[in-house]
């Protein structure tokens, strides 16, 4: 009996054999290299992710802060006779104890400061301010803000009339 393949047909089964082997090591490179830019992907994002959390303390921090100073303000309006005594003379960095309402209120305005608008090192770092009132109020308050990677230093200021 005679082999009834052709020569041509012989040569083409040859070249696709030697086709698949070497195919072998390029898919395994080729997952290699994916492997690679995958994980420089998820780096990627990671920092991201990072930075998103960063600017979200941040803006917790400024939203507590307008809190607290519309806080103060709304305690200086309940208070409105005696809305001069309010006033601090400069920044007030550490709450002290006081007799009269007014004290009490900037006392526990210091402490609310302290405890909500900043988390690290709070006793050195958040401070409060009011000046001008009862007629141009202004209610300052002053946090360490260095997680968010920007200055260290943030303010914000609130002007109202009592």
């Amino acid at each position: 009996m005679t082999n009834s393949i052709s020569p041509s047909a012989r040569r083409a089964a040859r070249h696709r054999i030697g086709a698949r082997s070497r195919m072998r090591g390029l898919s395994l490179i080729e997952i290699l290299v994916s492997v690679v830019i995958l994980g420089i992907g998820l780096l990627g994002v990671a920092a991201m992710q990072s930075l998103a959390l960063r600017g979200g303390q941040s803006s917790l921090e400024a939203s507590q802060a307008v809190m607290q100073t519309n806080a103060i303000i709304e305690a200086m309006r309940a208070n409105r006779a005696n809305a001069a005594d309010y006033n601090t003379g400069g920044m007030v960095c550490a709450p002290a104890a006081g007799a009269t309402l007014a004290q009490n209120d900037l006392e526990n305005w210091i402490t609310s400061l302290k405890a909500d608008v900043t988390r690290n090192d709070a006793e050195t770092t958040t401070c409060g301010e009011i000046a001008g009132c009862p007629d141009a109020c202004v209610v300052t308050v002053q946090w360490d803000d260095s997680r968010a990677g920007g200055g260290s230093t943030r303010e914000f200021e609130t002007r109202t009339r009592i």
